[in-house]
Formats: structure tokens, C-alpha cells, sequence
């Protein structure tokens, strides 16, 4: 971010305050306003922006005055927001920084000093890359020369061996819910699919624990970084010349760790400091988890491609003024209950609170017993409850977390004092610093109980102080989702049976599985803590698991028909998954599966029933043994969060050797490589002059797309894998690239021409010009059916405008930054349709493309529109905010459209045919 000086022209530079070390900040107290007091905390980082950035053009008087005016004005006014620095990852920030390169080679063309265009707010661009599987335990014999680049293709699939993932960082999820694990030899255990099932020894060789955890990766999980970072060289190599070309550009190389982890345990500052002024740290990143900041009192969400180069580029997100819902903790914690069941409690009641698009802020007394780790965890959930943020004022809690991270004493005594200056910093058992907020939720803690789920569908949760009954009732019930209707006889069958010569007894509920697996449930330190404390106090208890449990159980020993149990912290399970004769899998969270595997079986009240005796004769109750809450969060802030930061400031301070070795060009201008398939110079800047255009009416425009109700990014640009019949692939093969070197859309992002052939590619695109989903359209001159970028080729070259009709919701879903962008490059001038996603609208704005409505109670249908038509949209010679605007048809017709130009703003970035030239005629 540009800082505005502190001069006398700036309207707030009466509020300047100077702390004890002479560092100066703006007070926002210092208005003598009581509405400051009243407002959330995240607002107040709201209009400290605004104040500290108001100059007039993207930041006004009035938009303080609206901040200010929170509890009347929310949701009803747009105010702009100037983040602190920007986040990005390597898929996401490729096209932003090849946006910067060729903006550099524009400005050059016109005898402007390129080396003037960089980011004018701090960005940090991590190599957050994410591994194929090339090599596995089984293929490592037989796996192909890495230097040439072709490997197998991911296609074929891994094996399920141990060592078939690739190495995971922190905060990251294995299993099929969040796709492979992105560094460490992580494994579910293996499906039943008729083979012999898994034997207990199996599992119990398994890696319990990623390299996040400190655990050495294997030597396949090497041989595929080493083919991931060859793959990528030409990109890398870009990101190299970036991190030396461009001012307010941080390179995280690859190899250091997640987007998120980075962003948690090392670029995070709380309060920023520069030219002598502080302020409070806030970020906006091209990811929806990057919410997760807001658990260390950061305020921080995600936005889109061409928002974060907006940003990027010195102008503020705008947003409505948001409801700020206060979720309220109050209550005790339960001894038993875990961080996972607290995070999920929480997530559940936001859930059904109908919060989607607000802020949630936390206050009450139960705040402060959660640890950083559980914050970030919550605030990371955001997109599963719809929540914009999840923001957890800064604490003695978080302080206390920063003394283990990258904080020394003077930058916690700044951050403290600057804090309280502000009224940033909060005490959670002070009611009388309760902010006031739109809508109050009261979640009691002390309901958030420990659970299970199963015995045969993770959905089917059960607390652990119900367990014995409700296994009791699984036995009653008749044959189903939870029942194996085991006769009332029978129910009391003892197997006896022998393992190492001596005698044992098998009952139904017994447990012969009991595998802390799947880093889905083990991501957070505190669990495994909690399940290694609660092991340790056990054995100096004099407890022992029973043998048969930790070793193998064979099929076929004699079982009968007992329900035997597994006790899993894995992500997902169901019947005879781990070995046919065990009938009832159960998820439970790590230390959990500890206390089952003790007791030996599910049928057991922790409560009343001790876990078991000691030689002495001693019972043994699981109370006995449980770690407290403060010893686990104890331990985890003393030796988990020191030892990861330490690990993690090592590999940031001593870089890839990989990365370290590649050749990069000394040069102001980046030197294009013509035979690139990867990283392109689009053609944003191809028509740039010094001037602004005056406003151009739309002449006899065809339509490329005529387009129903809900249309998605997904339909506008597809993400994944690149068909083999596209248009993308097509252009690749004249590349002579061979089809298992396609990649995905994801890593040819910084390719324009990849990218705008990907363009409304998705298979599902329902067109009406076709009457069958698929990426083809009409060329409405010769009447033959194409793929859209063929067609749009064709009016492109005969100088036809094109334009897109749509119905609700166009342009819903994730923000992407080829939504507008590859638009743009096919020749849209304008898009009409009965209403926009919001953020879409702006991107669209935002590449010089203008979104136009119908009036109330009108659309396609109602006008009698075929789409055939030609189309003749006049503009005025000064366009204004929400204008009316005529369009009419080759056939006669005439109706009205607004010009969706929510602000002044908009309609300059429009004139200037969007917000990348605009910023390159500021330099020339």
C-alpha cells in the first residue's frame, strides 16, 4: 500500500499520535466520537484504513463518515478498503505478475522507465505448488529418468502404498475430501476392493504423522519434488525474475511450506511499521481460507484474481458495509472435549445461523480458552458457514502465541501499546469493552461434547457418554445404517480364542482396531498431543492396551458373528472397509481411539467404568489420565509452535537448492520465451495510448453466448483438467505437446492463450443457440456451430463486436481471474442479463467490459429476443453511475438496460477499459 504522508494536506493529520518510541499512528479516537467506542473491532480496522488512506479520489471523507456510522449505514453504503499487503499463491498469482511484466513492456514502448510499474502494496507470492504422484514404493525401481521431464501421468493413478502421497504442510488435509495430502507419507488405510484386508501390523506401520510433524519423507516422496520442481522450471524461473525485478515482491521459493502456514507462522505481523507509522496488519489473499489470519486478530478474507491486482496495484476493495455478528462464547470447556469437537461444535451452530456474507466477531469469556491454533482453525471454517471473516480480537492469548513465532520483546511491547492506544486490543472477561453488534449468537462451550461417529457412516455422531447404550441399541436394532440386529441370546456370546499362547475373549463391542490415521483429523497439534499425553500418563499408570489389538487379527479365527470394533481417527470409513470380520468402524479423534483401544472396547461409560486395572489391583478411570486442557496448550506453545516456526524460518533463511540454482534474467523487462506453453505477454496493453478513448457506442454486435439463469465461474472458466477435444488442446498438440502433458487450466493461468480458449469451455454450459450442454455456440453468419473461441476468432477477424445474453445470477460462484479476462480477449463488449454476482460485476468493470441489466420484469423471454439479432448499445458522451442506456435490434426492437456503474469509479475504469490500463496511463 501506498502510505499517504503525513502532511498538512492529509484531512486527518490532526489525529496523529506519537507512542513512547517515537513511532507515530493515526487515533482514530482522537475524533472525540462515542460511536467509535461502540463499534466491533473489526470495523474500527475498517476506518483506521480508511483515515490513514484518505485521498480524495479512491478513499473520500464521506466514506469515514459512513465507517464511522456503522450501526446505521451497514449494509446499506459501499466503503473502500486498503488492505496492508496482498497474499498470493503461485497458481493464482502467475497471471497477476505476468500482468505486471507486460505492463512493464507497455510503459516501455511509450519511453516510460519500466522499471516504475510494481506493486504498490506489499505482495507475497508463495510457491504454494501441489505434487503429482510420479513415484510410489512400488514403482520407485522402474520410474522414469527425471530429467526428461515425462513422468507418469497422474492419471494412472498411485498405488496405495504408504508412500504414495506426497509430503504435506500444516494445516492441510489427506483423503478424498481435500484431495492428496501436499507433503508427507500420510495414508488411509486400504479399501476393501475383495482382496485380503488390511491386517492390524499393516496399519500399525503406517506414518501416523506428516513432516509438518517433523517426521522425515521418504525417499519416493523426494523423487516426486524433485519431478515437481523440473515440471515447473520455466514457471519458477519467471517467479525467480519476479522476486528480483519487482519492488514490494516477496518470492516464499518452493519447498518452504503451504500459503496458509506461511501466512500463519511467518509474513503475519499484527501491526505493520513503515515511514515511521504503524498500523494494524491486514491482508486479502487469492484463496477463501485465507480467512484463517483472522484467529490472530488479522482481519483478512479472499477475493479474486483481478481484485487482488487492484489491490495490487494501490487501489482498495470496495465493499458493502458489512453486518458484524458477535458470537458470544461463554460456558467451560469439558475436560474430554477436544480442539476438533469445539471447532466443529462452533462451525455447526454458525451454520444454521443464516451469517452468509457478514462478519463474525468473537467476544465473551469462553474466547480465551481457546489457543491461537483453535482460532485460526474456527476462523478457517469461515467458508463452510458463509461467514466473510471470522475475526478474534488480539488478546493475551495471541500475544502469549507470538512469543514462541518471530516476535521479539520490543515488537510485542509496540504491537501491545499501539493496540490499547487504538482500543484493538481486547480483555474477553471485560463486558464493559463489548462492542455493540448487528445480531448477538450465544454459543455455550460446555455443550460442545466429545464424539464419535459410526458404527457405518461418519454422519452418524454419537457422544461418548452415550456410547454404551447407543452400541446397545445397535445391537437391538434391525439391519441398517446403525443396527446388526444381534439376538438378545446372543448378545452375551464370549469368544475365547488364542494369540501368543495365552488365552483371550472376544465379546461383541470389542475393540481389535484402534489406528490414529489420516492427517484430515490429525492437523492440529493439540489433538496429537492430547492422544501422546494421555498414552504416556497411561503407561506410568501401569495400564497396557491389550496385545491382540496392536498386532493382528487373521480372518476366519473362530469370531462367530460378534461385532467387532475399530476405533479410527481417520476421515471416512464403512462397513468391512479395514478387514471383512470387523462389522462396527468408528471415527473418533485421536486420543479418543488412545482411551478405546486402553478400555478394549466401545462398550464402556467413561464416567462410571474405570478404563482398567493395574497389576496392584488399582482402577484406573479415564479422568485419572486425561491431560488437562492447559497442560496440552502448554506443551503445544512451548515445543509444537516453537519448533515448527524454527523449522520453517530455517528452510525460508536457507532457500531450495533447486531454487536456488536457477538462472534467471538480469533484466528491467522480462524476455518472453515465443515457445512457451506456460507463461505468455498478453495482449492487454496491445491497443495502449496516452489518452483516454472517449466512450464508444456498440455497433451492430453479434451475440456469442445467449445463456440461461445461474451461470457459473465454473461454466465462464474452467479450472481443471484441459479436454482433450478443446480448443486449449488443439492449440497445445500444434505445440507438440502430447496430451499427458496438457497440465490443467490451474497451471497454464499465466498462458492467454490457453486461458481464452479455456473460456466458457465447461462441458456443462448450457447455450440456448445449441439446446445441449457443452462449450459450442452458433456463428450466427454461416450458421455453423463451433467452439466459442472459434467462433469468437471469426467475428474478431471481421471486426464484429460481440456481446453475452444471460438470465439471474450471472457469474456466480468463485472468483476467478479469467471470469472477465477471457471474456475480454474473445471480444465481449458487454454483457446483458436480469442481474450479476456482485464481485463479478466488478470484474468485469474492472477489464473494460460493461455489464448491463435488464429493467424490472424484463428479460430475453419477455422482449421476444432469438439472440440472432444485431445489436446497437449507444452511449452518451459522459456516462454517470446507474444510467439507462438504449439498445436496439437489427429486427426493430427497442428497450432500456442500466449500466451496472456502482460508482464513479466504475464508470473511470471503464472509460479507461479497465483498471490495468488505467494504472498504465498514470505512468505515462
Amino acid at each position: 500500500m501506498a502510505l499517504t504522508s503525513p502532511v498538512k494536506e492529509h484531512p486527518y493529520s490532526h489525529l496523529i499520535e506519537t507512542l513512547k518510541d517515537g513511532t507515530k499512528f493515526f487515533s482514530p479516537q482522537k475524533l472525540n466520537d462515542p460511536r467509535y467506542d461502540k463499534l466491533p473491532l473489526s470495523i474500527r480496522i475498517l476506518l483506521e484504513a480508511a483515515i490513514r488512506n484518505c485521498d480524495g479520489f479512491y478513499t473520500k471523507e464521506e466514506d469515514i463518515e459512513n465507517i464511522l456510522d456503522w450501526q446505521q449505514q451497514q449494509s446499506k453504503v459501499e466503503v473502500p478498503f486498503s488492505p496492508a499487503r496482498v497474499l498470493l499463491q503461485d497458481f493464482t498469482g502467475i497471471p497477476a505478475m505476468v500482468d505486471l511484466a507486460a505492463m512493464r513492456d507497455a510503459v516501455a514502448k511509450h519511453g516510460i522507465d519500466p522499471s516504475l510499474v510494481n506493486p504498490k502494496c506489499p505482495t507475497d507470492l508463495i510457491v504454494d505448488h501441489s505434487l503429482q504422484i510420479d513415484y510410489n514404493k512400488c514403482a520407485i525401481q522402474n520410474a522414469p529418468n527425471p530429467g526428461g521431464g515425462d513422468g507418469p501421468n497422474q492419471s494412472q493413478g498411485p498405488s496405495r502404498s504408504t508412500t504414495s502421497r506426497p509430503p504435506s504442510r500444516g494445516g492441510s488435509h489427506c483423503g478424498s475430501q481435500r484431495g492428496p495430502c501436499s507433503k508427507a507419507a500420510c495414508s488411509d488405510p486400504p479399501a476393501s476392493s475383495g482382496r485380503p484386508s488390511a491386517s492390524v501390523q499393516q496399519i500399525e506401520n503406517t506414518p501416523l504423522l506428516c513432516p509438518f510433524h517433523l517426521q522425515p519423507v521418504s525417499e519416493p516422496a523426494l523423487k516426486n519434488q524433485e519431478m515437481e520442481l523440473i515440471r515447473n522450471k520455466e514457471r519458477l524461473r519467471f517467479f525467480k525474475w519476479c522476486s528480483k525485478a519487482f519492488k514490494n515482491v516477496n518470492v516464499v521459493p518452493p519447498d518452504v511450506g503451504a500459503v496458509h502456514q506461511v501466512n500463519l507462522e511467518y509474513l503475519s505481523r499484527v501491526i505493520q511499521v513503515s515511514n515511521s507509522f504503524v498500523y494494524p496488519d491486514s491482508v486479502v489473499g487469492t484463496d477463501s481460507h485465507t480467512t484463517m489470519i483472522n484467529g490472530l486478530g488479522i482481519l483478512g478474507w479472499g477475493v479474486g484474481g483481478i481484485e487482488s491486482e487492484a489491490v495490487m496495484l494501490g487501489q482498495p476493495v470496495s465493499l458493502t458495509l458489512p453486518q458484524v455478528v458477535g458470537c458470544k462464547l461463554v460456558g467451560s470447556i469439558n475436560p474430554l472435549t477436544t480442539s476438533i469437537d469445539i471447532v466443529l461444535g462452533i462451525t455447526k451452530h454458525l451454520r444454521h445461523a443464516g451469517i452468509s456474507g457478514k462478519f463474525v466477531e468473537f467476544f465473551g469469556p469462553g474466547v480465551s480458552q481457546l489457543s491461537a491454533p483453535d482460532r485460526t482453525t474456527i476462523a478457517n471454517m469461515c467458508p463452510e458457514y458463509n461467514a466473510t471473516v471470522s475475526f478474534f480480537p488480539v488478546d493475551q492469548v495471541t500475544l502469549k502465541h507470538f512469543k514462541k513465532t518471530n516476535f521479539t520483546q520490543d515488537k510485542l511491547e509496540l504491537l501491545e501499546s499501539y493496540l490499547k492506544a487504538v482500543k484493538l486490543f481486547r480483555s474477553y472477561e471485560d463486558p464493559s469493552e463489548d462492542p455493540q453488534y448487528s445480531e448477538v449468537i450465544e454459543i455455550n462451550l460446555s455443550s460442545m461434547v466429545p464424539c464419535v461417529s459410526g458404527p457405518k457412516r461418519p454422519q452418524d455422531r454419537v457422544s461418548v457418554s452415550s456410547m454404551k447404550e447407543d452400541f446397545q441399541s445397535c445391537l437391538d436394532e434391525k439391519v441398517g445404517f446403525k443396527g446388526f440386529h444381534i439376538l438378545k441370546e446372543k448378545q452375551e456370546t464370549r469368544v475365547p480364542f488364542q494369540h501368543c499362547g495365552q488365552e483371550y475373549h472376544l465379546a461383541h463391542g470389542s475393540v481389535v482396531i484402534a489406528a490414529v490415521i489420516s492427517c484430515t483429523n490429525n492437523c492440529n497439534p493439540s489433538v496429537m498431543l492430547t492422544a501422546g499425553l494421555l498414552a504416556k500418563k497411561a503407561v506410568e499408570a501401569g495400564l497396557v492396551v491389550k496385545p491382540y489389538i496392536r498386532t493382528s487379527l487373521a480372518p476366519g479365527s473362530g469370531m462367530g458373528d460378534l461385532v467387532a470394533c475399530g476405533v479410527l481417527s481417520g476421515n471416512r470409513h464403512f462397513e468391512g472397509r479395514l478387514c471383512d470380520c470387523v462389522r462396527a468402524n468408528y471415527l473418533a479423534s485421536p486420543p479418543l481411539v488412545v482411551a478405546y483401544a486402553l478400555a478394549g472396547t466401545v462398550g464402556i461409560d467413561f464416567e462410571k467404568e474405570p478404563l482398567g486395572v493395574t497389576s496392584d489391583g488399582k482402577e484406573v478411570y479415564l479422568r485419572d489420565i486425561w491431560p488437562s486442557r492447559e497442560e496440552v496448550q502448554q506443551t503445544e506453545e512451548d515445543t509444537v509452535i516453537s519448533s515448527i516456526f524454527k523449522d520453517l524460518r530455517g528452510r525460508m533463511e536457507k532457500g531450495n537448492t533447486f531454487w536456488n540454482n536457477i538462472e534467471y534474467p538480469e533484466s528491467v523487462v522480462f524476455p518472453w520465451d515465443h515457445k512457451s506453453t506456460y507463461i505468455r505477454s498478453p495482449s492487454f496493453f496491445s491497443k495502449l495510448s496516452k489518452e483516454v478513448p472517449p466512450p464508444q457506442s456498440i455497433e451492430n454486435a453479434h451475440v456469442l453466448l445467449f445463456l440461461g439463469d445461474k451461470v457459473t465461474t465454473d461454466h465462464i472458466s474452467p479450472a481443471g483438467s484441459i479436454a482433450r477435444v478443446s480448443a486449449a488442446a488443439k492449440y497445445l498438440l500444434s505445440k507438440r505437446l502430447t496430451p499427458r502433458e496438457f497440465n490443467s487450466y490451474g497451471a497454464r493461468r499465466g498462458n492467454d492463450a490457453v486461458m481464452t480458449r479455456g473460456t466458457f469451455a465447461s462441458i456443462k454450459l448450457q447455450n440456448r443457440f445449441i439446446g445441449k450442454p457443452g462449450p459450442k455456440t452458433l456463428h450466427i453468419p454461416s450458421n455453423q456451430t463451433l467452439d466459442v473461441f472459434e467462433a469468437a476468432e471469426r467475428y474478431q477477424k471481421d471486426g464484429i463486436p460481440l456481446i453475452i445474453l444471460a438470465g439471474k445470477d450471472y457469474g456466480s460462484g468463485n472468483s476467478r481471474d479469467w471470469v472477465a479476462k477471457g471474456p475480454y480477449l474473445l471480444g465481449v463488449h458487454a454483457v446483458i442479463a436480469e442481474s450479476f454476482e456482485k464481485l463479478h460485476k466488478n470484474q468485469l468493470v474492472g477489464m473494460g467490459i460493461m455489464p448491463l441489466q435488464f429493467l424490472p420484469g424484463q428479460n430475453a423471454d419477455s422482449l421476444e429476443l432469438s439472440g440472432k439479432e444485431k445489436f446497437t448499445i449507444t452511449l452518451p458522451e459522459s456516462l454517470s453511475p446507474r444510467q439507462q442506456l438504449t439498445v436496439k435490434t437489427s429486427q426493430g426492437k427497442s428497450f432500456s438496460v442500466t449500466a451496472l456503474f456502482d460508482t464513479e469509479l466504475d464508470v473511470i475504469f471503464f472509460q479507461h477499459g479497465g483498471h490495468l490500463k488505467y494504472v498504465a496511463r498514470t505512468l505515462l
